[in-house]
């Protein structure tokens, strides 16, 4: 029933949502070199890797590599990419991970390979026996994670350190405890948190 749910969805989205998503790949094609999509690996349904797609919000410098974290001061950002950001426009690009089965509309985040590497065997196994998602309820939880990254010396270390372990006890909590009416509760909290921001 949820992958059902989730082929629907990621259809209808992607259709209805088409003109938008055009809209927002020009403009990031016009403000600043580089692909329209970003793309990164990313850890999922029992340890498979897959890449995951986002609007690209960030600058492309040559082949340096910035910190994996992103705060909301980061210079790297576009104005277009702040805006993107600040509305979860760039994640629409992930409706196609649905499509393709990689992730589902609810679901613990798929996380880089280094992250995973820091949770014990127990978290792994439990986070890992289901698909990752687009929204879940760690996602409304840290909605404003971006803002709290910009006021700490070490962004990475404290998401490290302090959000991260936060985040996978949510994700077990959400796995073991996952109904298809709190799914689509975390859904509809999502879109409404989306629209007001």
């Amino acid at each position: 029933m949820s992958r059902t749910i989730d082929l629907v969805v990621s259809v209808a989205g992607l259709l209805i949502l088409a003109p938008v998503l055009a809209i927002v790949g020009l403009a990031v094609w016009l403000e600043s070199t580089g692909p329209v999509i970003f793309r990164q690996q990313r850890v999922g349904l029992e340890g498979k890797r897959f890449e995951i797609f986002k609007f690209r919000t960030m600058v492309v410098v040559g082949d340096a590599r910035g910190p994996i974290i992103t705060s909301a001061t980061d210079p790297r950002i576009t104005r277009i990419g702040r805006l993107l950001r600040s509305t979860k426009l760039d994640e629409l690009p992930q409706l196609v991970n649905v499509l393709r089965g990689d992730m589902g509309l609810v679901g613990p985040r798929p996380e880089v390979p280094r992250y995973i590497a820091l949770w014990s065997a127990e978290e792994r196994d439990t986070i890992l026996s289901m698909r990752p998602g687009i929204s879940n309820p760690a996602t409304v939880q840290f909605r404003r994670e971006s803002e709290l990254l910009a006021i700490v010396d070490d962004p990475e270390r404290y998401y490290r350190e302090q959000i991260l372990p936060m985040k996978v006890k949510t994700y077990v909590a959400y796995v073991e405890n996952r109904t298809l009416r709190g799914d689509l509760r975390i859904l509809g909290e999502t879109v409404r948190e989306t629209l007001f921001r």
